[in-house]
């Protein structure tokens, strides 16, 4: 069963547009990709390094 923003385990934006002029991220958070070419190359992403630079950076100053 298919979630509504959701396909093949990827995920849009809930600011994209309806002619796929964003990028997706995978629902494990994984990886992300251009929505325009979903064959195409996916960036890799560490979650826990990217939640930690986040944080990092919220809270300097």
């Amino acid at each position: 069963m298919s979630t509504p923003g959701r396909r093949d385990g990827w995920r849009k934006s809930s600011f994209s547009d309806t002619g796929n002029g964003c990028v997706e991220i995978a629902c494990t958070l994984s990886a992300v990709r251009d929505s325009k070419n979903p064959e195409g190359p996916q960036l890799g992403l560490d979650v826990r390094a990217l939640v930690g630079a986040v944080k990092a950076w919220r809270y300097q100053g």
